[in-house]
């Protein structure tokens, strides 16, 4: 009799431990999906995360919500240091790139009146990115803190290795969170592009301003799992994602 109880119990366990992986499997697949558009007609696929709305891609607009053309920028590394204005450039001035990894947007294009990001959505504040952090694991401490936090938040953003990004071990990105982060590298002050570029590092702005030509931003970067936070010049040319409002 003991041992028919004792098998029961271990077939209920079994039972068990089948529904709670299948449950986990289902709210893998149940994560909500959506597209939005922005001016020039380009379709972005998007991702609930938490309680926010963001895109799965690299914005790669030319123009403002409005209408406006954004000033594009090519080889010019003077124009780009010099410029006061929104402005965008390919990465190397390479076209070919920007289907993957959207355009490089200055600061100024990030905080002008004629609004980058598509109609009902935005450029993400800094308390925006902080939001998302914390949903990814990162403490209300580590959020606030500078340079690189947290574990491996920064690798539930990466879209899953060993697409797109150089792989270092052990650094594996397994995009959970379904942000699909591309290694999109940046364009800096003086107009040139940063080394090691494109496969090894990516960054995004916020909209929100640290001193009066700074603006705090993303980073992530193949030899870390982690999130790197700080703040930088807006001639700097960064990759741009929106959350919905």
């Amino acid at each position: 009799m003991k041992l028919k109880y004792t098998y029961a119990l271990l077939i209920l366990a079994s039972l068990l431990f089948v529904f709670s992986c299948k449950k986990e499997e289902k709210e893998v697949e149940e994560k909500e999906f959506g597209t939005v558009a922005d001016s020039d007609g380009n379709v972005y696929q998007t991702v609930k995360i938490g309680s926010q709305w963001w895109m799965m891609e690299n914005l790669k607009t030319t123009k403002y919500r409005n209408g406006t053309y954004i000033k594009a920028i090519g080889a010019d590394n003077n124009a780009w240091s010099t410029t006061t204005k929104g402005a965008y450039s390919a990465f190397d001035n390479n076209p070919d790139f920007v289907s993957t990894y959207g355009y490089l947007y200055n600061g100024y294009a990030v905080n002008d009146s004629n609004q980058l990001a598509p109609e009902g959505w935005h450029i993400p504040t800094d308390y925006d990115w902080k939001v998302l952090e914390k949903e990814l694991g990162l403490t209300e401490t580590e959020v606030s803190n500078l340079g690189w936090r947290g574990s491996d938040e920064g690798d539930k953003l990466k879209v899953e290795a060993p697409e797109k990004w150089t792989e270092v071990s052990p650094v594996w990105g397994s995009n959970e969170s379904g942000f699909k982060a591309l290694p999109g590298a940046c364009r800096v002050f003086t107009g040139e592009i940063a080394d090691p570029g494109i496969g090894a590092v990516a960054f995004w702005w916020s909209a929100s301003s640290h001193e009066s030509n700074e603006l705090w931003y993303r980073s992530l970067d193949k030899k870390f799992s982690n999130i790197y936070r700080s703040h930088t010049y807006k001639n700097y040319g960064f990759s741009v994602r929106c959350v919905k409002d």
